[in-house]
């Protein structure tokens, strides 16, 4: 479903060389969950996006659905991430003028779906949120903002879901709600999920994890014949 092969950042500063990442490698099979663990400023952002196609990277390849990302143009990754792609923010990343319900069926409407209406109301009534559907954003409790944010991440049934934080600004009790909503839907749908954590808990509730350190991999618990040589040459609030 997912491979990164030799994955490498760089960028210059005050012509300085600084290394994000470094020869990062693994492969994730469909339906399956992988956590990236590290500290700040351990690549694991820099990492997600690379896979999202949104930045690209100083050298290695990405492969998602058995295409490589960056041979796309920009225009193509966009529809790439369109057709293939769910992300889950730390900080929900809705849209402040819409409603739950407006925000939920946004990713359809972008696509064209007709059901748009329809499929965004039964899923912010699986999320537990159908009293909430024509409620702005500042009128939701940070837990119901990211059910909000976990119902439209899943409403267009994608391929690759992709998440920063998840639980990162809710307090403990609604976080731990919020990842038990979140792999109940990922199990429903049998889409393949990457969260990006600090958070062990959270990481031992996936099927693998990968630890970065100064940008390199120093820890992979994935299956055997699952994960590539790291160093290879080869291809508070109330739910």
């Amino acid at each position: 479903m997912l491979k990164a092969i030799n994955l490498c950042k760089r960028v210059t500063i005050s012509d300085t060389d600084l290394t994000i990442l470094k020869h990062v490698s693994f492969e994730l099979e469909e339906g399956k969950s992988l956590a990236i663990i590290g500290e700040s400023g351990s690549g694991k952002t820099t990492l997600l996006g690379l896979l999202a196609g949104l930045d690209k990277p100083s050298s290695g390849e990405v492969w998602l659905a058995s295409q490589s990302i960056f041979a796309l143009s920009e225009e193509q990754r966009a529809l790439s991430r369109k057709e293939n792609l769910g992300f889950i923010f730390q900080s929900f990343q809705l849209i402040d003028g819409l409603t739950a319900l407006e925000n939920v069926m946004m990713p359809l409407e972008l696509k064209g779906d007709r059901q748009a209406k329809t499929k965004a109301i039964a899923m912010l009534d699986k999320v537990g949120l159908s009293h909430r559907l024509n409620h702005f954003s500042n009128q939701l409790s940070g837990g119901e903002q990211q059910r909000v944010a976990i119902a439209r991440a899943f409403v267009s049934e994608p391929k690759l879901l992709l998440a920063d934080e998840p639980t990162g600004n809710l307090d403990t009790k609604t976080g731990q709600k919020v990842v038990d909503l979140m792999f109940e839907l990922n199990k429903a749908s049998n889409a393949t999920m990457i969260l990006v954590t600090h958070d062990h808990h959270l990481a031992e509730r996936c099927d693998n994890s990968i630890t970065l350190s100064a940008g390199e991999v120093i820890e992979n618990s994935m299956q055997s014949g699952s994960a590539l040589n790291a160093g290879s040459a080869s291809s508070g609030d109330n739910l």
